[in-house]
């Protein structure tokens, strides 16, 4: 049940969810977006497309697999959480929605986050939301972004174009936006994600990078326009593809500030989105689904139409 080769025909630090076995958590889909300016400097770690599932991660629920990336030509891992209700026999031919969970953080892995998969197992299971497929994501070099300079750092298109088709021609997901959920991926593929709930995310970088020529800093420099601020106001001037978007944020997150910032942008442009506000939580995944995680879980079965 661990395919190792692929069958073919990307805001924000933790969830998105992708509808139509897509997810960013777009369906709940939730990358992060790169840190703030407050947020303490990254520990440098060597980046690997494949990282197996460490033991004291281990889940009977959970897997590891991988794919050859097409445009890499390389073996690339993901994590994949499989609800019980996968292998019963009177599910056989079931299809099930898929929430893509993007990691935040730099470089991370496909199992940096795979922590959260007790918490989703015990919802599940406890029939308090309806069974769904979670896929962990390895974002790549720059973690989901795309860099115009570097053929190596191309997280974006690895997910967009290679991870999702290969979940859903190896799985049995339901392959439609209406069953996919993912931010800054979000509203630059609205037609593919119908759900999305980013947390935390670095908006204080991302309007940096909006506001400096796609630069982040002297050594880093993303494409015009590849931020979560530019890319919220081209999408305010399409209605054809309606995100269901959910904010989740400690208040003692050290980009609590700037995602109030970004909420309000949103609120400018008038795209509708809800919030869920966590008192004395810092920026901690975990804390957040501690308390919380059943709502996000609820909102994206609600986008998924469970």
């Amino acid at each position: 049940m661990t395919p190792s080769s692929v069958r073919f025909s990307g805001l924000l630090p933790w969830l998105l969810a992708v509808v139509a076995g897509l997810g960013l958590n777009v369906a709940a889909v939730a990358q992060a977006p790169s840190g703030s300016s407050a947020e303490p400097a990254p520990r440098r770690a060597e980046f690997v497309w494949v990282n197996p599932i460490p033991q004291k991660l281990q889940h009977p629920r959970l897997q590891h697999a991988t794919f050859v990336s097409p445009s890499l030509r390389v073996k690339v891992g993901y994590c994949i959480y499989l609800p019980p209700q996968y292998d019963e026999p009177e599910f056989e031919s079931k299809k099930f929605p898929v929430v893509y969970y993007l990691h935040g953080g730099r470089p991370g892995s496909e199992t940096k986050s795979i922590g959260l998969v007790n918490t989703l197992h015990r919802h599940i299971l406890a029939g308090e939301v309806p069974p769904m497929i979670y896929v962990f994501v390895n974002g790549g070099p720059v973690s989901h972004y795309n860099l115009p300079d570097r053929p190596d750092a191309q997280g974006e298109t690895v997910f967009i174009k290679e991870l999702i088709p290969h979940v859903d021609s190896t799985w049995r997901t339901i392959a439609e936006r209406k069953g996919r959920g993912t931010t800054r991926i979000m509203f630059r593929y609205p037609e593919l994600f119908v759900s999305a709930a980013p947390g935390g995310g670095g908006y204080a970088t991302e309007k940096r990078i909006s506001e400096n020529d796609g630069y982040e800093n002297p050594n880093l420099r993303f494409a015009p326009g590849d931020n979560v601020w530019d890319l919220a106001r081209k999408y305010a001037k399409q209605r054809d593809h309606a995100l269901n978007i959910l904010f989740h944020v400690g208040t003692k997150d050290f980009n609590y500030e700037s995602n109030l910032e970004y909420m309000q942008l949103l609120e400018k442009l008038n795209i509708p989105f809800r919030r869920i506000i966590v008192p004395d939580v810092p920026h901690s995944a975990k804390a957040i689904y501690d308390q919380q995680g059943l709502e996000i879980m609820k909102f994206h079965a609600a986008n998924f139409g469970g």
